[in-house]
C-alpha cells in the first residue's frame, strides 16, 4: 500500500496542510510512528504526541488548533475517527484481495466456482460445493458435500464446513471455526448407556455475519441450526443444535447457547454467559458477563446479570449486600454477644 497526502485528501474529502506529495507505505499509531506511516488524532489526551510524531501524515479533525509546530503533513477531517476507519477498511481489502486457485488442493469436479473466487492451498471442496462470486476459501479449509457459500464471504485458514450447510453473502469465518458438526444426542438406554441420534439437519448462515476463531456451531438434529443476518460472534463459543439466533445480535467470547433455545433479535450477550435448552430470549435483552440463563425471558430490552439471572439492578443491589456480609457477620456475632450477657444478667 502506498498513497500520498493529496490522494488520502481526495480519498477521504479533506484538506492537507503541509506537502502534498508526502508518501506513506503503512498505518501506525501516533506515539510509535515512524517516517512514511499514516497515523490519525482523535482523542486529545494524544495531541501531545502530535507535534513529536515521525509519521510522515497525520488524519485530525478540522476543528484541531495547533499549539505547536508540526513536522507531519495533516490531512483535515469533519471526523478523524471515522476517516481512519475508512483507511484501515481499505487497506484491508488490498492487503486480503486474493484470487486464483492455489495448489495442491481438492475441488471436486461437480463443484461450482463463481468469478473471482480464491481458493487456498491444501483446501478440500466436496461434490456439488457452490461458491459465489468474490468469496475466498484460506488455506486447509474443509468443505463438504453440498455446501453452498455465498458471495463476498471470507474463510479464513483451517475453516470446516460439514455436508449440506448454507453460508450467505458477506459472511467472514475466521480460523479454527467448526460450522455443521453434530449436536449433542444421545438417547440413554435402560442399562446406562447411550444410544447416539444422528444429526441430519444443517447449519443456515445468512448474510454480513461474523463469527470469530474456535466457534463451533451444531447441525441441527432435524431442519437448521440458524444464525441469522448481521450477527456477530466472538471466538470460543458454543452454539448447540437447533438454536436459533435472531438478526444482528452479537455474543461475546466462551458464551454457550444449549439446544433448541432461540435469541431475539439485536441482542447482546457477554463473555462467558450460559444459556440453557428450549427457551427463548426477547428482543433487545442484555446479558452481563457470565450470567446464567435458566428460563425464558419474555420483557424485550431488559438488561439481566447473575446467575441465576435477576434483572441487572436486582443484581447490583445483592452484589452491594454480599460486599457486606463480613461487616454484617461481626455485628451479627456481637449481638449474640449482647444478648448472652443479657440472659445471664436477668438469671
Amino acid at each position: 500500500m502506498q498513497f500520498s497526502a493529496i490522494e488520502i485528501g481526495l480519498l477521504l474529502n479533506g484538506t492537507v496542510e503541509g506537502n502534498p506529495q508526502a508518501i506513506v507505505n503503512q498505518l501506525a499509531k501516533i506515539e510509535e510512528a515512524k517516517a512514511g506511516s499514516l497515523s490519525f488524532l482523535a482523542n486529545p489526551k494524544y495531541e501531545q504526541y502530535l507535534y513529536t510524531t515521525q509519521a510522515s501524515v497525520v488524519i485530525v479533525n478540522n476543528d484541531l488548533v495547533l499549539t505547536e509546530p508540526v513536522n507531519a503533513t495533516l490531512v483535515r477531517v469533519e471526523n478523524a475517527y471515522s476517516a481512519f476507519s475508512i483507511l484501515l477498511e481499505k487497506y484491508n481489502t488490498i492487503k486480503l484481495n486474493k484470487t486464483g486457485i492455489e495448489q495442491p488442493s481438492f475441488i471436486h469436479p461437480s463443484a461450482q466456482l463463481g468469478s473471482n473466487v480464491y481458493i487456498g492451498a491444501f483446501s478440500y471442496v466436496g461434490p456439488n460445493v457452490k461458491i459465489g462470486d468474490n468469496s475466498k476459501i484460506y488455506p486447509n479449509t474443509y468443505l463438504a458435500d453440498n455446501v453452498t457459500i455465498g458471495n463476498n464471504t471470507t474463510l479464513f485458514p483451517a475453516v470446516k464446513v460439514y455436508f449440506d450447510c448454507i453460508i450467505g453473502n458477506n459472511v467472514i469465518i475466521h480460523s479454527g471455526t467448526i460450522i455443521g458438526s453434530d449436536g449433542f444426542g444421545f438417547a440413554p438406554n435402560t442399562d446406562g448407556t447411550y444410544t447416539k441420534v444422528a444429526q441430519i439437519g444443517n447449519v443456515v448462515i445468512e448474510d454480513d455475519v461474523e463469527i470469530g476463531s474456535n466457534t463451533t456451531i451444531d447441525r441441527a438434529t432435524m431442519g437448521s441450526t440458524i444464525i441469522s443476518k448481521g450477527v456477530k460472534l466472538d471466538n470460543l463459543i458454543q452454539i448447540a443444535h437447533n438454536v436459533e439466533i435472531g438478526p444482528n445480535t452479537v455474543v461475546a467470547a466462551q458464551t454457550g447457547i444449549s439446544g433448541s433455545s432461540k435469541i431475539g433479535e439485536n441482542v447482546i450477550i457477554g463473555g462467558q454467559a450460559g444459556v440453557v435448552g428450549h427457551i427463548s430470549i426477547a428482543k433487545g435483552s442484555q446479558i452481563q458477563a457470565q450470567s446464567g440463563i435458566g428460563r425464558s425471558i419474555t420483557e424485550e430490552g431488559k438488561k439481566w446479570a447473575g446467575s441465576p439471572a435477576v434483572p441487572y439492578a436486582n443484581n447490583m443491589r445483592s452484589q452491594v449486600v454480599i460486599n457486606r456480609l463480613p461487616e454484617l457477620e461481626k455485628k451479627i456475632n456481637e449481638l449474640e454477644k449482647l444478648i448472652a450477657e443479657l440472659r445471664n444478667i436477668s438469671i
